[in-house]
C-alpha cells in the first residue's frame, strides 16, 4: 500500500496516494442562478470561491524582498579585511543557530564489501556508519599508478533514483579519478541503496528522493531535527572516513555535487571548515529567486529560521571564504541562473577584501538542470588548478558500471540490513519528549503556546473591506455579507456573515453571542455542503453565524506553484508552510494570528462570548486561538488531530507541513491545550490520528 501524508477534501472523503495527490479545483466562476439544492448535494457548477489566490504569493515575496534588502546592506557594511573575517564568523555562528548543534561522532565502523578493479583506478564499495545503527553506502574511487598522497574530494548526490550509481554521478567520480583524485561519492538517504520506506521488495513504497525526504523531513521539524542537518552530518561522516584513508592528502579535500547534491556541498560549506576547495553545481541562486519563480524546494532546502537570521544561498558559501570556490549553473535551469549570477556579486565583494578575488569562479553553462559534461570540466579545471594534480581539463571516457557493480550490499538496499530509519529516530525523540517533558497549565502555557507560535503584535483592530454579495451560494441562511478583514500588511481574513434577510453594510452592532466557524479547505464549500456547519446552525438557530476562511485557505487559497497543487505534498500550501519555518514564522502562527484578529474584530461589534467551531485543518489554530482569547467562550472540534506525538511517531501521517509547529514537542502537546480547554466546554467530534481518518 502506498503511504499518504495529506488530508481530505473539505466534503469528499477520499485517499489520494503520496505520489499523485490532487485536489479539486478552486477557480472562482461567476455566480449561477440554481435550483434548489438537498443539502450536502453540491450543484455540480458552483466551484468554490477564490477571489484573492495571489494574496499569500504577494505576502512572503514583500517578506523576502525586504529581507534581501537588509543582506545586501549588510554586505555593502564590509569595507575591510576585518569586516570580512567579522562577516564570515557572523555567517558561520547563524548557520550554526540555524542547523542545530551535531550529535558527537561515533565510530564509523567502515568496511569495504567489496573491490573493483578498473584500468585507471578501482573502486571500493563502502559501508560506514554517520549515527549508531544507521548506515550510509559508499563508493570510493581510487587512482592506480600515482603517488599518495593524493587530493580528496567527497561527492553528493542529487535526486536520482539510484543515487550514487546515476549516470552523471558516476561520470564525475569516474573523471576525478582519473586525473589523479581520491573520491567518495555516498547515497542520501531516500535514494541509492538508503530507502527508508522500503516494501518487501526492497522497494520504496511512497518513492524515492523528495517523497521520501518529505515524509521524514516535515516530521522531523515536531521534535526540533532538519533533515538537511541529518543530510549534511552524513557528508561531514564522509569527510571523516575519506580522511581516514592514508591515500588522501588533507591540505587538499573538495566538496562538491548537482541539484540537492549542490544543495550539501552548498550547506557543507557552511557547517564545515575542512574543506579546502568546493564546486556546488545546478543549485545557488537566492531564496527570493525561488519564491519569486514559484519553485518548490524539498525539506532539506529549506533551513529553518535560515531568512529570519539574514542568511542567503550566498552566506553558506561565505562561511568558508577565503577558499577557493566555483559556482556552477545552467542557462535553462530552473534554479534561475540569475540568482547565482547575483550570488557571486555578492561574494566577489566579499573574496576582494581577502585579496582572493581569484579564488572565486562562476560557470553557467548553456544546457538544461543537470551536472552536465560542460560543468564537470569547468569544475575539473577549477580543481586542477588548485591542486596542481592533472593538466587535463577535458573529461576523460567514461564506462558507466552496473547498478549492481556499485552495490556495497547483497540486494543494493541497507533495509535488508534492519538498520534504525530516520523515521525511528523521529519516532524515539518524539516518545523520550513524552517522557520528560513537564504539563504545563495555566499562563505557563499560554506562554509556551505563543513562543512556539510566534505571534506578531496585533494591536487595535484594522480596517476592513465589504465585498459584493454573491447571489445563489445556497448557503443554509439566504444572504451572506462578506468582509476582507486586514490582519496585517497585504493579509485580509475573510468572514461570511450569514442572515435570512439582505444585509450590504457593516455587521450589526450589540447582538451579543456569535458562533464562529473556521473553515477546513474552504468556508464557501463547507457553508453548503457541510453537515457539521447545518448541526451548528440548528443547534443555535437565533444566534449570529460567521464563518472564516484565514490565510491561505478558501478565498485565499493559492493558484501557484503549478496548476491545482494544493493538496499534493510538493504544492502550493508546502511552498508556503516552509517558507514560513525559514521565517520564524509558522504557518500554523500566522493563522492563529489571522483568528485572534477575527475575535478582536466580532467583540468590537459586541459579539460576545464567541462560540468558536473549526473542522479538519482548521482545528488546529482554533484550538490555540480559543486557548489565547478572552473572547472565546465555547469551542467544538471535529477532526482535530489527536496529538502532534501521534504524529510524529507514525510511519506514515496524512497532516501537512502547514498543520506543523517547528520544536513544538519540546514544549507541549496539543492534549495540554484541549485540557485547558475543558473550561470552555470543548467539544471534540471523531478526532483524526496520524492518518487523519479516525472516526
Amino acid at each position: 500500500m502506498q503511504r499518504k501524508l495529506i488530508s481530505r477534501e473539505a466534503a469528499t472523503v477520499t485517499r489520494r496516494s503520496w505520489i499523485a495527490a490532487t485536489g479539486a479545483s478552486c477557480v472562482a466562476l461567476a455566480a449561477h442562478r440554481l435550483a434548489p439544492a438537498a443539502w450536502g448535494q453540491s450543484p455540480p457548477n458552483i466551484a468554490a470561491l477564490n477571489r484573492f489566490p495571489r494574496m499569500m504569493q504577494e505576502f512572503f515575496e514583500a517578506r523576502l524582498a525586504e529581507l534581501e534588502r537588509q543582506n545586501l546592506e549588510r554586505l555593502e557594511a564590509v569595507q575591510s579585511l576585518d569586516d570580512a573575517e567579522a562577516y564570515v564568523q557572523q555567517v558561520q555562528s547563524k548557520i550554526r543557530e540555524s542547523f542545530g548543534a551535531f550529535p558527537e561522532k561515533t565510530p564509523l565502523e567502515a568496511k569495504v564489501t567489496n573491490v573493483v578493479q578498473r584500468d585507471a583506478y578501482h573502486i571500493e564499495n563502502v559501508i560506514f556508519y554517520s549515527r549508531p545503527e544507521f548506515p550510509v553506502t559508499a563508493n570510493l574511487y581510487v587512482p592506480k599508478g600515482r603517488k599518495f598522497p593524493l587530493p580528496g574530494v567527497v561527492g553528493t548526490c542529487g535526486h536520482s533514483h539510484n543515487g550514487k550509481a546515476a549516470e552523471t554521478y558516476q561520470a564525475f567520480a569516474q573523471g576525478l579519478a582519473r586525473q589523479g583524485y581520491v573520491v567518495l561519492i555516498f547515497d542520501p538517504v531516500g535514494q541509492g541503496e538508503r530507502f527508508q520506506y522500503t516494501d518487501d521488495d526492497l522497494k520504496s513504497h511512497v518513492g524515492a528522493g523528495v517523497a521520501e525526504h518529505l515524509l521524514a523531513g516535515n516530521q522531523q521539524f515536531l521534535v526540533g531535527e532538519f533533515l538537511g542537518a541529518w543530510r549534511a552530518w552524513d557528508g561531514i561522516r564522509a569527510l571523516d572516513y575519506l580522511l581516514s584513508r592514508d591515500e588522501v592528502d588533507p591540505n587538499h579535500v573538495g566538496v562538491t555535487g548537482n541539484s540537492g547534491g549542490g544543495t550539501m556541498t552548498t550547506w557543507l560549506c557552511g557547517v564545515e571548515q575542512r574543506w579546502t576547495m568546493a564546486a556546488p553545481s545546478c543549485f545557488v541562486t537566492t531564496f527570493r529567486r525561488n519564491l519569486e519563480n514559484e519553485l518548490p524546494a524539498d525539506t532539506e532546502q529549506c533551513p529553518p529560521r535560515a531568512l529570519a537570521l539574514g542568511l542567503d544561498h550566498a552566506d553558506f558559501l561565505a562561511a568558508l571564504a577565503p577558499k577557493p570556490i566555483i559556482i556552477m549553473a545552467q542557462e535553462k535551469d530552473y534554479f534561475d541562473a540569475r540568482g547565482a549570477e547575483e550570488a557571486y556579486r555578492r561574494l566577489k565583494g566579499l573574496y576582494r577584501h581577502f585579496g582572493a578575488e581569484d579564488q572565486l569562479a562562476l560557470h553557467i553553462g548553456g544546457d538544461y538542470h543537470g551536472y552536465s559534461k560542460e560543468n564537470r570540466e569547468a569544475m575539473y579545471r577549477f580543481f586542477n588548478r588548485i591542486t596542481g594534480v592533472s593538466d587535463v581539463d577535458s573529461e576523460p571516457a567514461i564506462t558507466l558500471e552496473k547498478d549492481e557493480t556499485l552495490w556495497c550490499t547483497p540486494r543494493g538496499q541497507v533495509a535488508e540490513m534492519k538498520p534504525r530509519t530516520i523515521y525511528s529516530f523521529t519516532r524515539q525523540a518524539a516518545q523520550d519528549l513524552e517522557e520528560s517533558r513537564r504539563a504545563l497549565v495555566g499562563e505557563e502555557l499560554a506562554s509556551a503556546v505563543r513562543d512556539v507560535l510566534k505571534l506578531p503584535r496585533r494591536g487595535p483592530v484594522k480596517d476592513f473591506r465589504i465585498l459584493r454579495p454573491w447571489s445563489s451560494r445556497r448557503y443554509p441562511r439566504a444572504h451572506a455579507a462578506t468582509y476582507a478583514l486586514q490582519t496585517e500588511d497585504n493579509i485580509e481574513a475573510l468572514i461570511y456573515r450569514l442572515s435570512d434577510q439582505p444585509w450590504h453594510s457593516r455587521p450589526p452592532i450589540g447582538r451579543g453571542q456569535a458562533i464562529l466557524y473556521v473553515s477546513h479547505h474552504s468556508a464557501d464549500a463547507e457553508l453548503r455542503e457541510d453537515p457539521f456547519v447545518k448541526d451548528l446552525l440548528d443547534a443555535s438557530p437565533q444566534t449570529e453565524f460567521f464563518a472564516c476562511d484565514m490565510r491561505g485557505a478558501g478565498e485565499s487559497r493559492p493558484n501557484t506553484c503549478g496548476s491545482n497543487t494544493y493538496l499534493q505534498p510538493y504544492g502550493c500550501d508546502y511552498f508556503y508552510a516552509i517558507h514560513g519555518f525559514m521565517l520564524d514564522r509558522p504557518y500554523v502562527g500566522q493563522r492563529v494570528h489571522d483568528l485572534l484578529c477575527v475575535l478582536d474584530w466580532l467583540k468590537s461589534y459586541g459579539h460576545t462570548p464567541v462560540h468558536l467551531a473549526a473542522k479538519g485543518w482548521g482545528a488546529i489554530p482554533a484550538t490555540f486561538a480559543a486557548l489565547l482569547s478572552s473572547h472565546v467562550g465555547q469551542i467544538t472540534l471535529k477532526h482535530a488531530p489527536t496529538s502532534y506525538s501521534e504524529i510524529a511517531q507514525a510511519e506514515a501521517y496524512e497532516w501537512p507541513l502547514s498543520s506543523f509547529l517547528p520544536s513544538v514537542l519540546q514544549k507541549f502537546d496539543l492534549p495540554d491545550c484541549y485540557a485547558a480547554l475543558k473550561a470552555k466546554n470543548l467539544r471534540s467530534i471523531e478526532p483524526w490520528g496520524a492518518m487523519a481518518d479516525k472516526s
